[in-house]
């Protein structure tokens, strides 16, 4: 494992910091960059979220196509540009029509999750296990949206998750730098994910199936 393929989390509170647009949005090049690492923290997690790594992979390619697409690279500038031309165009009732909106959609409840679990590793020691705030932390946010034949193997897979210390030495490039950056990543990290969730609940998109 080469320290090129860990996750970055200075780069990752440097590109959230960024990314906000105004004073209500966000840009969506700058989210899908911070994604493209987060990616390989779930990867990095190995069997305990492999099938999120996958599926977030596909995610980030279809939004990615849609930027480089000439007709629709411009509405995808933004999340808000985004879901207010997919909702003017009717394109979200499309079953035929891959919605960037959805997809976002279940980016942004990983997000939740990173969030969630990585603010709480920050308070474990060195020396504590981890699969105890990573069952917490997927309880309270990404199981809410799984089968139930996922969460159970999720959740049975956390048990083999290292301690603290471990874990961080797995998926950083700099554990001692990794852990001085964190509060600042995981303050940018909310501050992207609540206007995204404003987002979507000022156009009532939750419940996108």
């Amino acid at each position: 494992m080469t320290a090129v393929e860990r996750f970055d989390v200075e780069k990752v509170a440097k590109i959230f910091q960024d990314c906000l647009h105004e004073s209500d949005d966000v840009l969506l090049d700058s989210y899908l960059e911070a994604y493209e690492e987060i990616n390989k923290f779930f990867h990095l997690m190995g069997s305990v979220f492999g099938f999120v790594s996958s599926d977030v992979r596909s995610k980030i390619d279809i939004l990615c196509e849609y930027r480089r697409q000439e007709t629709t690279g411009e509405r995808f500038l933004t999340i808000k540009t985004m879901i207010t031309y997919e909702k003017e165009e009717q394109l979200l009732k499309d079953n035929n029509y891959v919605s960037g909106s959805r997809t976002l959609l279940r980016l942004h409840r990983g997000l939740e999750f990173i969030y969630e679990f990585l603010k709480r590793l920050s308070e474990l020691n060195e020396c504590d296990k981890t699969h105890g705030c990573c069952k917490s932390a997927y309880n309270d946010t990404l199981a809410k949206h799984h089968p139930w034949v996922v969460r159970k193997g999720a959740v049975v897979a956390m048990y083999a998750l290292p301690t603290q210390g471990e874990l961080l030495k797995r998926v950083c490039i700099n554990v001692s730098r990794a852990i001085e950056v964190l509060p600042e990543m995981l303050q940018h990290t909310k501050s992207v994910y609540d206007r995204v969730e404003l987002l979507y609940t000022a156009h009532d998109l939750h419940a996108l199936p």
